[in-house]
């Protein structure tokens, strides 16, 4: 009997403790699985990256400026700038420019 209480305590710690630690991935990882889609147009990286983008667009160039940040936002918003101004988005360009 003492064998059994033994084993069954152990099993509800280990039960408990991978419940915790489970719960605690769960909120550690929460805020990398947000939307992705964040509003950079204010933001002074993102406009040079879609400065930089047209401007390799226009002369057929492929990321010719390759830029790196302090910040993980600021380079996050410089490359979503970069691909929009390259072409990511055909929106506002003439049509002659949208054909290839």
């Amino acid at each position: 009997m003492r064998m059994d209480l033994k084993h069954s305590v152990w099993v509800l710690t280990v039960a408990v403790g991978i419940s915790i630690s489970g719960g605690t991935v769960n909120a550690v990882a929460a805020p990398f699985f947000q939307d992705h889609d964040q509003d950079y147009s204010k933001n002074k990286t993102y406009q040079q990256g879609v400065r930089e983008g047209q401007d390799d667009h226009a002369h057929n160039q492929d990321h010719s400026k390759k830029r790196h940040f302090k910040k993980d936002e600021d380079q996050k918003a410089y490359e979503a700038g970069y691909q929009k101004g390259h072409g990511g988005d055909s929106a506002g360009r003439p049509e002659s420019d949208n054909k290839k």
